[in-house]
């Protein structure tokens, strides 16, 4: 119950938890600090409102981002002022770029102390607004209710996305008899009028060589089995996005051909087949390094459909733009497809899938299984075989977070993605997210095996998340990676300028024993450096129900 000494009013701080509980958020993930403890405070007497303590701000919101992610709900993430919300913005950029329904919030020095600029103070709206969907500060606690209603709806709303309130501590402690208002959710669920709809139906049929580019807004929407049905309407093989931050199709279907990759020489190779590119849900062939080829070949169209409709014509000019949520549109599409192409689509969808099966994902994988070559005694063990093995011994509901950058680069060839919270990658390609998401996942989905697939360059950069497994008896495996340093710009250095010889990418003096921080964390944790010796430790890993494991595996410096 709130803390409010008449029965007509309440304290900002009560305020804020019934509004965010009303809106719907069952978890808040935080640090706090002085600033924060008027709703630390109000806590004690919300035992409803789950609070995750997470060591350090950038983990709090990964960890939130990874929770939101799993299990779909907004989400609540409250730092401290200005350092906190400093340390925060990259991990806030991520969510930002993955979509994050989040509200973050930041305790504020009190309304007038502020002028006198005291220790910890800056104005924080304009340090999150840059990374932010919305961004504001309360000025009066009349306010507060009508503020956070719209952010939880600016936050829900597609594009999704997380937003800021600055909250200063008046506003938290004080009291008034404030109207606290009622949520509203904006229907986005909308398909396209009957004749664009039939407008891009015909524009399909009429392709000599379509692909189908599969993006994240398929998972958003949970149209697994309609983009799987629309494949085999069309027997069109599917592609994946360039940038495989999730689950956004069925591997193991028959149209499924594996994904894009950020080699702008490769896509323009692999899409100058095809004749017609239609992204459903996805980004428009994003990349990461500057290269002096275009992705899209100029014989190859483009057709798009989705609700970020930034992405439509921002980089590659598209035929068709219809802004439309992904599984209302396929429902409507796939039936229409079927009555205009009629048996000869048909037979013709059967006659590509046939001829897609030597080649789709599922005959890559097993041609890959068994040309893979065997550790070699006495050396670090290959990434590769690391990956293969992992996922031939994983459970079929696990969910996989990676983040290992080049070590896990051959994972989406060996781990099949069956439904939409099965993988979770970066977005953004700031590293230090996955190791924190994977305890978000984790949280939201208890009954499934999270395996956190993590770099050791990553893993230093939020390696307390390990205490907050710990500390929640989260019963998930890590698997750290290390290769002895930033292998990935080692490969980069040598690939982009010729230079084998690297300064300041080693840890090597002295290494970083991650098994021994992992202990110290409380977490059970062993290194290993041959193939028995990771089989047994992921085998013991995966029996392990009480709480979070770790295994260090040492592998090879991939060139």
């Amino acid at each position: 119950m709130p803390d409010a000494r008449v029965t007509n009013t309440i304290t900002g701080r009560d305020a804020f938890l019934r509004v965010l509980s009303d809106e719907g958020v069952v978890k808040m993930f935080g640090n706090p600090g002085t600033t924060e403890l008027p709703i630390m405070h109000a806590l004690s007497s919300a035992p409803e409102m789950g609070y995750v303590l997470a060591l350090q701000e950038a983990i709090v919101i990964a960890m939130a981002d990874g929770y939101a992610r799993a299990s779909g709900k907004l989400v609540s993430c409250n730092v401290h002022v200005a350092p906190g919300l400093g340390n925060a913005i990259g991990s806030i950029y991520t969510s930002f770029m993955s979509g994050t329904p989040m509200i973050v919030t930041a305790g504020q020095q009190e309304q007038g102390h502020g002028l006198t600029e005291p220790l910890l103070y800056a104005p924080l709206v304009p340090i999150a607004q840059p990374v932010v969907k919305w961004a504001t500060e309360v000025n009066r606690i009349e306010d507060l209710p009508r503020i956070l209603r719209r952010a939880a709806k600016v936050a829900t709303t597609a594009p999704t996305g997380p937003v800021f309130i600055s909250l200063p501590g008046d506003i938290l402690n004080n009291e008034a008899a404030i109207d606290l208002g009622a949520a509203t959710r904006v229907d986005t669920a909308v398909r396209p009028s009957d004749d664009a709809l039939e407008h891009l139906a015909r524009r399909l049929l009429t392709a000599k060589n379509l692909v189908i580019v599969a993006g994240p807004e398929i998972a958003s929407a949970d149209a697994f089995a309609e983009a799987a049905a629309l494949a085999e309407t069309l027997g069109a093989p599917v592609l994946h996005q360039t940038v495989g931050y999730g689950a956004h199709f069925p591997s193991e279907h028959p149209a499924y051909i594996g994904a894009l990759n950020r080699d702008q020489k490769r896509v323009r190779q692999i899409l100058s087949e095809y004749d017609l590119m239609f992204c459903v849900g996805s980004d428009v062939l994003k990349m990461s390094v500057w290269s002096e080829v275009e992705p899209l070949p100029e014989t190859t169209k483009v057709a798009m459909l989705g609700l970020r409709d930034w992405e439509m014509g921002k980089n590659f000019p598209a035929e068709m733009a219809l802004r439309a949520d992904v599984k209302e549109t396929l429902k409507a599409l796939v039936p229409l497809l079927k009555k205009l192409g009629g048996d000869a689509l048909a037979a013709k969808a059967k006659a590509n899938l046939t001829a897609l099966a030597s080649r789709n994902w599922s005959a890559q994988r097993a041609q890959r299984l068994k040309a893979l070559p065997k550790p070699v005694t006495g050396e670090p063990l290959p990434g590769e075989w690391v990956m293969a093995e992992l996922t031939e011994r994983l459970p079929k509901n696990a969910i996989i977070v990676e983040e290992g950058l080049t070590t896990a680069t051959t994972l989406p060839n060996y781990f099949a993605y069956r439904d939409r919270n099965s993988f979770f990658g970066n977005v953004s390609g700031g590293i230090g997210w996955g190791i924190a998401a994977a305890v978000g996942v984790a949280i939201a989905e208890p009954k499934r095996r999270v395996v956190a697939v993590i770099g050791d360059g990553s893993a230093m950069y939020s390696i307390q998340a390990l205490w907050s497994a710990a500390n929640l008896k989260l019963p998930m495996t890590f698997l750290i990676c290390n290769n002895g340093g930033y292998q990935i710009l080692k490969n980069r250095l040598k690939l982009f300028h010729g230079n084998d010889t690297p300064i300041g990418m080693d840890f090597v003096d002295p290494p970083i024993d991650a098994t021994k921080i992992a202990q110290g964390f409380g977490v059970a944790a062993e290194r290993v450096d041959t193939a028995e010796g990771f089989s047994a430790a992921l085998h013991k890993s995966l029996a392990t129900s009480t709480g979070p494991t770790l295994i260090e595996v040492m592998v090879k410096k991939a060139g």
